[in-house]
């Protein structure tokens, strides 16, 4: 009976370790900035971050100069190209003529930095040049520049500098949100009063309801805090832009014609006396 359970726990173990292989395999490797962990920046770790949305993407430029140069480039960010040539590719070239692949550059050799709107990725190590450059190694500049609105659009190619003895490279740009920087969200000092303001009066108008209401037990207008006063602050108002607009006095006679004040005589004092009689 011991035979059966050593060959399952024997199978058991055999099943982890192939579980646990094929989920390294299917792990995609990320960026690996040049030089050792423990030297890599905190702005370089947060760049990486702000890049992850990214990373999901695949992005594929078709450029067909010439019979002789006819390409397409695909690119991921901080991602292989084909994680299952486990190559590090991030960016490669591939000749549309005979189909052959060359890999620009590697996402375990990467260099990242920014500045106000904008991100510089770069992808080192890639295939040797061979008769260009003095041989060294291909790499892959991408100026990804803010856009707002936009998660990433317009990858193109902008030059391959292979004229040089050395520090050759392949330019790309694109436009993306997460270059940008974050939204002033400061209130203004006006914006700031007006919201004090409105929160004052609902605050206001709200508990005096509730207090008309619940306690002196008023109702209708009543229950409306003050209705007094803002029912007579109508003519109140009106007084007073009566008093400080006005042009003339207020006992100024009357400027129509017409029987006027001024126009009547005083009564006069004679009597009908011969009409009494004697």
């Amino acid at each position: 009976m011991a035979s059966p359970c050593r060959a399952s726990a024997v199978l058991a173990v055999f099943l982890a370790l192939a579980v646990g292989v094929g989920a390294e395999e299917l792990k995609e490797k990320k960026c690996d900035v040049m030089g050792n962990e423990d030297s890599e920046s905190q702005m370089e770790r947060d760049l990486l971050t702000k890049l992850e949305p990214l990373s999901q993407m695949r992005f594929n430029l078709t450029v067909e100069n010439s019979k002789e140069e006819n390409y397409i480039y695909q690119f991921r960010v901080c991602r292989e190209v084909n994680s299952t040539l486990h190559d590090f590719a991030g960016l490669v070239q591939i000749d549309r003529q005979n189909g052959r692949t060359t890999v620009i550059g590697r996402i375990n050799e990467t260099q990242v930095f920014n500045g106000s709107d904008w991100i510089m990725l770069i992808y080192k190590g890639g295939d040797s040049y061979g008769t260009h450059c003095s041989g060294e190694k291909r790499r892959a500049v991408i100026m990804i520049s803010c856009k707002r609105g936009v998660t990433a659009s317009s990858f193109s190619i902008i030059t391959e500098e292979r004229e040089k003895e050395q520090e050759c490279f392949y330019l790309f740009e694109m436009d993306s949100s997460v270059a940008c920087p974050p939204e002033d969200s400061h209130l203004s000092v006006g914006s700031i009063l007006l919201i004090t303001f409105v929160s004052l009066i609902a605050v206001y108008i709200i508990g005096g309801f509730l207090y008309q209401r619940l306690v002196v037990g008023a109702k209708g207008m009543e229950q409306f805090p003050h209705f007094a006063f803002w029912q007579d602050l109508g003519n109140l108002v009106a007084d007073g832009c009566d008093f400080v607009c006005r042009s003339k006095p207020r006992n100024a006679p009357a400027a129509y014609r017409g029987v006027g004040d001024d126009q009547l005589g005083e009564e006069s004092e004679e009597r009908d006396d011969h009409l009494l009689p004697m």
